[in-house]
């Protein structure tokens, strides 16, 4: 299991990620405990990235509760089909918010948000959970985040 991560300093953020995969498919190897992996991938992609949030929601009964994150405290649950995570839950789909404000029915968990990507997490073709994140910058993920973060979704073993 790798202990510290290699930041990249690169200005591309393809090669930041292409840095990044490999050390947190370190970090996940061996580690069977569900938790653990989630805080470790957040944390990572906060330190690598600086966003301003970065975590995951998992499906409960029902409905997103809060699970391992980096940032500032956040809504602890959201109904399916409401605000961006809820979206990209019913739609078994990623979700790219250049303008929060402009999302209908965002859910405003911190008012410095002001873009966010959400991808769904599958287990057994079955959305259990998703990655959320936010930055305060407006139009701050696109393509690019959405096909490296989905390669990194695909690391977690639910």
């Amino acid at each position: 299991m790798a202990e510290d991560l290699v930041i990249s300093k690169e200005t591309d953020k393809a090669r930041q990620y292409q840095s990044l995969i490999p050390q947190i498919g370190a970090l996940l190897e061996g580690e069977t405990d569900l938790v653990a992996n989630l805080g470790n991938v957040a944390a990572a992609l906060k330190e690598q990235f600086g966003w301003f949030w970065v975590g995951f929601y998992l499906v409960k009964e029902g409905e997103l509760v809060l699970g391992p994150f980096q940032g500032p405290v956040a809504c602890t649950r959201i109904a399916r089909g409401k605000g961006v995570c809820g979206t990209a839950w019913a739609k078994a789909a990623k979700v790219i918010v250049p303008d929060v404000d402009a999302f209908p029915g965002h859910i405003a968990c911190a008012s410095a948000s002001r873009s966010e990507i959400v991808l769904p997490v599958f287990k057994d073709g079955e959305v259990v959970g998703v990655l959320d994140v936010d930055s305060e910058y407006l139009a701050h993920f696109d393509e690019v985040d959405a096909l490296y973060l989905q390669e990194i979704v695909n690391l977690i073993r639910l």
